[in-house]
């Protein structure tokens, strides 16, 4: 069973940058899909973006297209999301899936493995 912890979420003021970690461990498959998701007060679980380890092909949603940048180290079990220009909107709680199947996209319905979560909060 692959289990996941987030990491590297805080308070920042409008305009700064925050680099979330997800690590992972007790994986068996040789590649995954990784996702990174987020629920913002009041609202729905809404995608970010994900990346497959077994090509690196990345994909954003559009609020977090110039901004956002996912990226993994395979060597170390993680994979990131790094922030940048964050807005107050940007505010919620971050989450990372992991799946076998690429298929699962900005489906987070679909994915078998998640994390706790870490708060990303952005003041003006």
């Amino acid at each position: 069973q692959v289990e996941l912890e987030e990491s590297g979420g805080g308070s920042v003021q409008a305009g700064g940058s925050l680099r979330l970690s997800c690590t992972a461990s007790n994986y068996a498959h040789p590649s995954y899909c990784m996702g990174w998701f987020r629920q913002g007060p009041g609202k729905e679980r809404e995608a970010v973006a994900f990346l497959y380890t077994g090509s690196g092909d990345t994909h954003y949603v559009d609020f977090a297209k110039g901004r956002f940048t996912i990226s993994q180290d395979n060597a170390k079990r993680t994979s990131y999301l790094q922030m940048n220009s964050l807005k107050p909107e940007d505010t919620a709680m971050y989450f990372c899936g992991a799946d076998t199947r690429c298929a699962v996209g900005y489906t987070w319905e679909l994915y078998n493995y998640w994390g706790q979560g870490t708060q990303v909060t952005v003041s003006s």
